[in-house]
Formats: structure tokens, C-alpha cells, sequence
């Protein structure tokens, strides 16, 4: 029984992944329970920050699709570049390993940034989103330039 389990949330996660490469956000969410623990290990005053308003705390299937609007709204989407380096599936939970490559819009910055991402799955459905990623490499590619901050 938990190997079937197993192969069943490393099925749901690889679909996950492949609707996030796709960029629909309301397909995404599809993958989401109406009810999901989401958390970002980010913290706590840079939360919602006015330039990287999708790194917040999230609760609904509603939430993750507005989770991916968000952050694809603030990326350029043409120069994103995501690398799965490991899927590691255990019983309902798994974790994706990997690294994000993103470049800011409103900067115009890139930045490179590793990420591990724990998921739990539930009836085909995710209800633990918990995303491990360096924070810093994001902050400093949204920051405003230090000379633009001055006028």
C-alpha cells in the first residue's frame, strides 16, 4: 500500500511540475486542495512586500492560482529557467529539489536561486506547499537601485 501511495503523490507532483512549466495558473491550482497549508521559509517583514507581493502565506486553491498570477507578473517570463535536479516521494509527501533562474521586471535583474520544495498530497490533491529557497538572491534582484532609492 505505501508504495502504491508513493507512486501516487510522485504522479501528482510530476503533473504539478509540468502545469507550472506550462504557466497556467488556474491549471495549476486545479492541483490544489480548496484547503492548503502553503508557506514560504522567507522572513516574516519581507512578507508581502509592495515588489515581491507572492511571497506570502496562502491558505485556498484560490490562493495558488493568485500565487502564480503574481509571480508571473513580476518575472520576465522569456528568460525563466527552472532545473528539477531530484523528486524524492515518500507515502503522501515528497520533495522537489532544484534551481530557479528568474530575472526581476521591474529591475531587470537576474538571479539564480536553489529551492527545495516540500509537498504533501492527499486524494490527488496538494495540501502542503512549503517552498525552501534563498530568499536573498530574490530580495536583491527586486531591490531598488541604490541611486534611484536617493532621488
Amino acid at each position: 500500500m505505501s508504495a502504491d501511495r508513493t507512486a501516487a503523490t510522485r504522479s501528482v507532483v510530476q503533473e504539478l511540475l509540468r502545469r507550472i512549466a506550462e504557466g497556467d495558473p488556474e491549471r495549476i491550482a486545479e492541483l490544489y486542495a480548496d484547503d492548503c497549508d502553503w508557506r514560504l521559509d522567507w522572513p516574516e517583514e519581507e512578507h508581502g512586500r509592495a515588489d515581491t507581493p507572492w511571497i506570502r502565506h496562502r491558505a485556498t486553491r484560490a490562493d495558488a492560482a493568485a500565487h502564480y498570477r503574481e509571480l508571473a507578473a513580476h518575472h520576465v517570463p522569456e528568460r525563466a529557467d527552472t532545473t528539477i535536479e531530484r523528486i524524492l516521494a515518500d507515502g503522501a509527501d515528497a520533495v522537489v529539489c532544484g534551481v530557479i533562474r528568474q530575472t526581476a521586471a521591474p529591475t531587470g535583474r537576474a538571479y539564480t536561486a536553489r529551492f527545495a520544495l516540500h509537498l504533501t498530497v492527499r486524494d490527488g490533491l496538494v495540501v502542503r506547499h512549503h517552498v525552501y529557497e534563498d530568499s536573498l538572491a530574490v530580495a536583491r534582484a527586486f531591490a531598488p537601485d541604490e541611486d534611484e532609492s536617493r532621488r
